[in-house]
Formats: C-alpha cells, structure tokens, sequence
C-alpha cells in the first residue's frame, strides 16, 4: 500500500512540474513575442538620394507614447505636389526602414510621383518610445497618431496608407476607425491575429502546438493586459465601403500564406478593393522582386482611386 501511494504522489508530483515547466515555457515566450528586440534605424535617407527630409516627433492617439520619424515632401525634393501623403506602417519587429522593401528605395519611387511620404517607429520600435509591442492592437493608435500630425500640419492633404505584414493589418485596422483615410495598400496583412497565432505558434517557438500556443493564447491578455481577440482586420475590412483599398502578398509566402489577403479581399467591397498576388515572391518580398510592376501597380491604384485635392 505505501508503495502504491508513493508512485501516486511521484506520478501526481511530476504532473504538477510538468504543468509548471509548460507555464513557465509558456510565459518566458509571451513575454519574447510582445518584447522583440529593437533594430537602430541605421540608414540615412541621403543613401537613397532623398536629400531634402524633416527629423519629426509625434504622440501615438489617446496613450500619447511619443514616436519619431521621417517626413519627406515631394514638392521639397524638387517633385510636383499630389496632394496626398502617403504613410508608411511596418511590420512586427522592424522598423521605419522595413529592409526587405527597402522601404526608402519605395519612398524614393513615389517622391518622384508627387506623393509627401511620412515613414515612423511604431510603439517598442526604432527610436520610438513605448517597451510592447501589441501586433496591431495599439499600433493602430500609432498610426492613427500619424494621421493627426499631417492633418495639424497640412488640413488639406489627403492621406493614404502603405503597411507591411502587421502594418498591413494595422493600417486595415486604422482605416476602418478614421474617415480622414482615402486609401489603403495593404502588403501581406493577416486575416486573423488569433487564428494565425493559433496556426504559427508553433513555427515561432519550435514547441509543440499543444499545450504551448493554447496556453500562450491564454497567457498573454493577463501577462501583457492586451487581447489578440480583439486584432481582427477581417471585421475592419468590412467597414471600408468608402476606402480604396489594394491587397498585395505573394504566393510564395510562407510567413503569412496569400490566402489571407484573398480572403480579406472577398469579405471588401469589389467596387473599391483590388487584389495583385505576386508569384514566387516570400514575404513582404513583392517590391524587391519585381521593383517597376510593384510600382507601376500602386501609382496606378492611387491614380484610379483617389481624388483630387483642391
């Protein structure tokens, strides 16, 4: 009998570590994917031939963190005057320079189109302040934030949306909550941060699927007090009816498969949404690999789409 209840108590003691082990694990990984180590904003503009730039500062909407970043305006760097400016939205773990685009080589390209570009560190990254990162939860605030510093400075430009990955779905995020938004090129979004959380883990961590993504899951709103529940752009993409928007992913992604834009693109509306999937192209790959179509498509989307300002 004292033999059996030994095992009881070893089998019930090693049940018990195992549950704390699996925690633990579990924590120590929420904890590395709202934390990712910051990037230095190591390129100059000038190394792109952008020589003409302002060194800018402004408060993320409604917890007021302060970002930084870059503004460049077309008419400065010698170029006509759209309008527009377009503002660009990273991806997680980055920074403005987004270096798979290379994100000033694309900010050049439209200068030359007459589009003001405005590129900034979301919240925890580059030179912005903030030590989370929310994978669009609160980074819609940051954007949001951008968009109210053009409007202060300029209240007749138009603006326009480019976001990569995260900042794809976070500018879909944005857009659906300010009217002030005329368009949006979304470049890689997910369709669901839960589902996709629940389907990637796994890949990030390099730990068995279960228990560790549903106990991440249920970790992170109570470790982090942020919901991945409520980073939906499948839901904002419905409220667009009057916002251009222009889905671009590349079948060759393996990070976020295309058919998150597909279906993102199947829930917009058909009148204003447009959809280009790039083969052979990885993630966020699309412009560095085929540079003059990537664009070539986006001028021609903002030609169609948007108004003119007066």
């Amino acid at each position: 009998m004292a033999g059996m209840e030994l095992i009881v108590l070893f089998v019930g003691g090693m049940m018990l570590l195992s549950v704390l082990v699996a925690a633990v694990l579990s924590l120590v990984v929420g904890w590395k994917l709202t934390h990712p180590p910051r990037k230095p904003v190591a390129v100059r503009p000038e190394q792109y031939g952008i020589d003409v730039y302002e060194e800018i500062a402004f408060p993320s909407r409604q917890d007021g963190l302060l970002l930084r970043g870059w503004y460049f305006s077309a008419k400065a760097n010698g170029q006509s005057d759209s309008g527009y400016t377009l503002i660009f939205a990273h991806g997680y773990s980055q920074n403005r320079l987004e270096p798979h685009l290379p994100a000033l080589s694309l900010a050049k390209e439209l200068l030359g189109s007459g589009y003001d570009v405005l590129m900034f560190d979301f919240r925890n990254a580059g030179m912005s302040e903030g030590n989370v990162t929310t994978i669009g939860l609160f980074e819609q605030n940051d954007l949001l934030g951008a968009v109210d510093y053009v409007k202060q400075r300029f209240a007749e430009r138009g603006i326009g949306l480019i976001g990569f990955s995260m900042g794809a779905a976070t500018a879909l995020l944005a857009a659906a909550r300010e009217p002030r938004i005329n368009a949006v090129i979304a470049d890689s979004p997910f369709y669901s941060l839960p589902a996709y959380l629940r389907e990637n883990l796994s890949v990030w961590t390099g730990l068995p699927r279960f228990p560790f993504n549903w106990l991440i899951m249920k970790l992170i709103p109570w470790l982090m007090r942020i919901d991945p529940e409520a980073v939906n752009p499948w839901q904002a993409v419905q409220r667009l009816v009057s916002c251009p928007v222009l889905f671009i992913h590349g079948r060759a992604d393996t990070t976020i498969p295309w058919e998150n834009s597909k279906n993102l693109y199947e829930l917009s509306d058909k009148r204003t949404a447009e959809l280009w999937l790039v083969p052979a192209s990885g993630h966020v790959r699309s412009y560095a690999s085929q540079p003059k179509r990537y664009v070539q498509t986006v001028q021609a989307f903002l030609k169609r789409k948007l108004p003119p300002v007066r």
